[in-house]
């Protein structure tokens, strides 16, 4: 299959997110319409919405921009404590429908301000445990109809959901991204995800994850299609190889001194993926050929812990790395987001389609 190229939306509240210079009207629907449009002319296949109690909500954005767009693909997050999983799968199944089939879906089962929305917390095996059921039970109301399912933590009788995805050659329904490292993570993903989602880890971290969970997927007699991995990282792209590494610097010694006089603690529930990536931090600034880890020690989360550095040809180099060891989804961003969809767009993504 060809590989499939996304970026990233930035649904905030405040302004500014990852040093971006969007302030103003940074999450009207005039602006995150005009990231999305500017997705779709620079040839991408649409954005990652990020979830939490603390933004907008994410459903709501990714319609918006969708009824907006003509081929922009919404990547909704989404957390099984929101949404009952009937509820969701007629929700993204109308959207899905109304769009043409451009609904894509990434399950998150993350730590969150789960009191705030009435959620209550068990312990991780519970969590993935929930979110396995969520996905189990989201796919068959998305393929058959008169579902009756009695789970421990989700039960629907006699229920069909209509309208119905849209099919377009194999794909029946819209895909299920879903991220996570720890062992009840890998354990959900090898079993239930279309799409596992990695953070940017090194070439040898990425290939040992592909390989235990194809073998976990056989071990656990996966029934579904075979699972297909994806990576979200920060792609730091200027003109030449020179000039990207001294802005890269450049913008890790500004995060440096903001954060000069504190200290960065990260408590027992720091999620097992995010502790990866800064650990490897311990094991040199840069890793293969142009893997930055210093960004994580001065405030880089998620995907803004490690940054891919370089020109177009060398960003573009270690992307077809990761696509060798069987990447075919890429989310990617940097920022300011909107000037970097055009760059990228331009620079990046023609090497990327050769």
């Amino acid at each position: 299959m060809s590989a499939e190229y996304l970026w990233y939306i930035p649904n905030q509240v405040e302004p500014g997110h990852r040093g971006d210079d969007a302030v103003e009207g940074h999450n009207s629907l005039a602006t995150l319409t005009g990231h999305a449009k500017a997705l779709e002319e620079h040839g991408w296949g649409g954005a990652l919405i990020g979830t939490g109690w603390s933004r907008p909500d994410t459903f709501t954005v990714a319609t918006a921009l969708a009824a907006q767009t003509s081929t922009f693909k919404p990547l909704i997050a989404i957390r099984p404590g929101y949404w009952r999983p009937a509820n969701f799968a007629s929700a993204a199944a109308t959207l899905d429908h109304l769009t043409g089939g451009r609904v894509l879906v990434n399950i998150v089962s993350g730590q969150d301000n789960l009191a705030a929305y009435g959620d209550s917390e068990g312990d991780q095996a519970q969590r993935y445990a929930r979110t396995r059921e969520f996905m189990q039970l989201v796919r068959r109301l998305w393929t058959e109809e008169r579902v009756t399912y009695e789970g421990e933590h989700f039960s629907v009788t006699d229920s069909t959901v209509t309208p119905r995805p849209v099919v377009l050659g194999e794909r029946r329904h819209p895909r299920l991204y879903f991220g996570g490292a720890s062992e009840a993570a890998e354990r959900t993903a090898a079993a239930e995800a279309d799409v596992q989602l990695f953070w940017g880890e090194p070439l040898d971290g990425v290939r040992e994850r592909i390989e235990r969970l194809k073998n976990l997927s056989d071990k656990l007699g996966r029934e579904h299609a075979p699972l297909e991995f994806g990576l979200r990282i920060t792609t730091f792209v200027r003109d030449t190889t020179e000039q990207a590494w001294a802005d890269a610097e450049a913008k890790v010694e500004a995060l440096a001194e903001a954060k000069k006089g504190t200290r960065r603690d990260f408590d027992r529930r720091t999620a097992v993926g995010q502790q990866r990536l800064l650990d490897l931090a311990e094991r040199g600034d840069v890793l293969d050929d142009n893997l930055y880890t210093a960004p994580g020690r001065y405030g880089g989360g998620g995907a803004g812990t490690t940054w891919l550095v370089g020109s177009p040809e060398d960003v573009a180099k270690s992307l077809r790395k990761y696509e060798a060891l069987g990447i075919t989804h890429f989310v990617l961003s940097d920022t300011p987001y909107l000037e970097e969809i055009k760059r990228q767009g331009t620079q990046l993504l023609p090497l990327l389609r050769g």
